[in-house]
């Protein structure tokens, strides 16, 4: 079923050429809804991979949250305490900029963490959370972690370690992680989110596009470690087409040159909405 996407965005009009300006409030052509939708989803960038999405029932789900030595990520949300609540916590892989601050929601919260299966069985092993705090899942499997929200592990092409502080030693260790996903996440509304987590472009990303129908896609673009801009914007014209598109993981490690403006030249003239956030600002769809 097709979800047609009403939204007024707040972003900065300069900031759509170049990803770097102050927000402006800026109106979007509206396309008129479905019967099947209603409310309204607020989506914020907290800096790389890290979101908070509030469903149109009124659930924040967060993911990949790396916020207090994140350098792009918003004030509010620096010292943890801006969230209010969490209703679900989702980390794509065992990376330091995806799970930093993961376990510290989880107690802080109450929400338990969701990972790939075998990296939360590495976290309970090292005790860094309590089984009941640290469901498994794996890629294929589908939960539903709040009422009417739907979480689907998929694919991503990456890699995970976690690297975990022996405080007995006082010394990094470097553990399995399990296998990177990214995640399909199903609002009240129907309303689809794709985050690709960390990931190169792969051909089932069409496979993702043919059973999900993402309207909102969040796709790394920095390069070095995950696609560049011009795969992104390949792997989002050609495979994954979403009704709207988000870059991210990018601006905030020095290998990773990969910029908005060069995903939105890289995009051209696509029918795809392309949509350059800053963290901490609320994009309502």
């Amino acid at each position: 079923m097709k979800h047609w996407i009403n939204a007024t965005i707040a972003m900065a009009a300069a900031g759509l050429m170049a990803g770097c300006a102050a927000p402006t409030q800026t109106a979007v052509p509206t396309i008129p809804t479905t019967p099947t939708m209603s409310g309204s989803v607020e989506v914020v960038w907290l800096g790389q991979a890290g979101f908070k999405i509030t469903s149109p029932g009124g659930k924040v789900i967060v993911t990949d949250p790396w916020l207090r030595t994140n350098p792009s990520a918003p004030l509010p949300y620096k010292e943890l305490d801006g969230f209010g609540k969490i209703d679900v916590l989702l980390v794509s892989h065992g990376h330091f900029d995806h799970i930093a601050d993961a376990p510290a929601l989880s107690q802080r919260y109450n929400v338990p963490l969701r990972a790939p299966g075998d990296l939360s069985q590495a976290l309970t092993t090292l005790g860094v959370l309590p089984p009941a705090m640290l469901p498994r899942m794996n890629k294929g499997g589908t939960v539903q972690p709040a009422p009417g929200i739907k979480v689907t592990a998929v694919r991503a092409e990456h890699s995970s370690v976690y690297v975990w502080r022996n405080p007995g030693s006082g010394k990094d260790e470097t553990h399995p992680g399990g296998e990177p996903v990214g995640w399909i996440i199903e609002l009240e509304n129907g309303f689809r989110i794709y985050h690709a987590g960390d990931t190169a472009a792969f051909g089932d990303m069409r496979l993702i596009n043919e059973r999900y129908k993402p309207d909102l896609a969040l796709v790394p673009i920095g390069g070095n470690f995950t696609m560049d801009p011009v795969d992104a914007a390949w792997a989002v014209k050609d495979m994954i087409r979403p009704k709207a598109v988000i870059p991210i993981h990018y601006g905030t490690n020095p290998l990773a040159l990969g910029t908005a403006a060069q995903f939105q030249e890289a995009m051209g003239q696509s029918d795809i909405r392309v949509i350059v956030a800053k963290p901490g600002q609320p994009l309502t769809f």
